[in-house]
């Protein structure tokens, strides 16, 4: 078995993303901390085949371009993000929510110890023998979103934990992408991440750029909707209902199809601002 060892923010090869952390954590860990670049890819543990498929093949991308991916090691996206890393030939760290000796989840005891083989490395920031703790994988996620030069996520409900590490990237300055077609993943895309599709959009979010869905033609009324935010001085959706004499449900299902087609994008406070 590869040697444990543990890292403090004082070590040469301490991840430096992890001193955007208020308190960055020493790690225990096992395997090779990459000098890699970092990108993270999370999301949901019951995603569809499509997303799995999605998150492997972005994650081969990356891999094969000389960056690290960092994910979770959880079941669903997480693992497929790992695999896809694998089986480019690239390193790949994992985030563990339990103590560097538990195993969690069990299924995966074989990714772990590829992840190692490979040259990447299983990481801690519990004690040894911390099982499970949704407060652990919050944490965790944390320290996911600041290792990382951005973080994309997959697929995600509303809800989902996944989405805690979006927050996080956006606290810590990091950017935020995703790929459309789950209910979390699309109120990202709307409050402003990149919008992933491809591996060619995730080479862009990695240089800097910020990436928006491709636009389709609106309708009349979608139209007349997008020149009154435009014109609005602080895009509050039950003003705009006054405005156009709608009801306000019908503005706010029309706001978030403006969004979805990317000619608007959502701000805190029910307030949405067009993008021209």
């Amino acid at each position: 078995m590869v040697a444990a060892w543990q890292r403090g923010p004082e070590a040469s090869d301490y991840p430096p993303g992890l001193t955007r952390l208020t308190r960055p954590p020493r790690l225990d860990g096992r395997g090779a901390l990459p000098a890699a670049p970092a990108v993270a890819i999370v999301g949901s543990r019951a995603a569809s085949a499509a997303a799995l498929a999605t998150a492997t093949a972005l994650a081969a991308h990356a891999a094969a371009r000389g960056w690290c991916v960092v994910s979770g090691g959880a079941i669903g996206v997480d693992s497929a993000a790992h695999r896809g890393a694998l089986a480019a030939g690239g390193a790949t760290v994992v985030v563990l929510g339990t103590g560097l000796d538990v195993v969690y989840p069990e299924r995966n005891r074989g990714l772990y110890t590829e992840v190692v083989e490979a040259g990447g490395a299983l990481v801690s920031m519990f004690r040894r023998g911390q099982p499970p703790r949704r407060g652990h994988f919050v944490a965790r996620n944390a320290v996911i979103a600041a290792w990382a030069e951005a973080v994309v996520v997959v697929a995600a409900e509303r809800g989902s934990g996944s989405l805690s590490t979006a927050a996080a990237a956006r606290r810590l300055g990091v950017g935020v992408a995703a790929v459309a077609g789950t209910a979390g993943a699309d109120a990202l895309i709307r409050a402003g991440a990149s919008a992933v599709a491809s591996g060619a959009d995730l080479e862009r979010v990695l240089a800097g750029e910020a990436v928006r869905p491709t636009r389709r033609d609106l309708d009349d009324d979608e139209r007349a909707l997008w020149e009154a935010l435009a014109a609005a001085p602080d895009g509050d959706a039950v003003a705009l209902a006054g405005v156009l004499g709608w009801r306000a449900a019908a503005v706010a299902a029309a706001l978030d199809e403006l969004c979805d087609a990317g000619w608007a994008r959502a701000l805190p406070g029910d307030r949405y601002a067009a993008i021209a």
